[in-house]
């Protein structure tokens, strides 16, 4: 890794423990630089301004957003099973704890500037998410009833999130659930309603 490189890497790791431990307005560049080791003068090199360097932590996190492998369909195996395995790994995903830092980071900026906030959800919504490719998939060859894959994709995981996500994410506490049955279990509601055969 170049130099340069380098410092930008630890100026952004500097910055994502300053805005974590003092919030975005009340971070200061100074202890920024300082953390990082580097000087002021080298920090605004690489990033002009504090908006410009949250930004860059978001391009992060949409970076980590778009990592997640996306999933084909797999017609030899049951549709349930990869539902399912599929919907474990993405929660295991967002529940990481330094995805979990990271987008509580982001997301309290997000809440306080709806500018940042509307270009920020935009990004990510060009993104196809790693389930939607499998479900897609599995409406094309019938296995699933036509629809659109996107909105499919997004009620299936907005009934998971919210017992296994938003709780740990708001709270930093797992809900008193068991993840493997609520999944099941969510997986089944959404295959009742998306069977091709309903």
């Amino acid at each position: 890794m170049k130099l340069a490189e380098k410092k930008r890497k630890d100026i952004l790791g500097a910055a994502i423990q300053e805005f974590r431990e003092q919030g975005f307005p009340a971070a200061r560049v100074n202890r920024i630089a300082e953390l990082a080791e580097v000087s002021k003068r080298t920090l605004y090199k690489h990033f002009e301004s504090k908006e410009l360097l949250f930004a860059a932590i978001t391009e992060i996190l949409l970076e980590e957003i778009a990592a997640v492998p996306k999933l084909r369909y797999r017609p030899d195996a049951p549709l349930r099973d990869q539902l399912i395995a599929a919907v474990r790994d993405y929660v295991g995903h967002l529940t990481g704890e330094h995805y979990l830092a990271l987008n509580r980071l982001v997301m309290s900026e997000l809440l306080r500037d709806q500018e940042l906030a509307q270009a920020f959800f935009a990004k990510a919504a060009m993104q196809d998410g790693p389930i939607s490719g499998l479900i897609g998939e599995a409406m094309q060859t019938g296995a699933l009833r036509k629809a659109e894959p996107g909105f499919a994709s997004g009620q299936l995981l907005s009934m998971v999130k919210h017992f296994l996500v938003w709780p740990q994410f708001l709270m930093g506490a797992k809900a008193e659930v068991d993840p493997d049955a609520v999944i099941a279990d969510c997986v089944d509601m959404f295959l009742a309603h998306y069977s091709s055969e309903g």
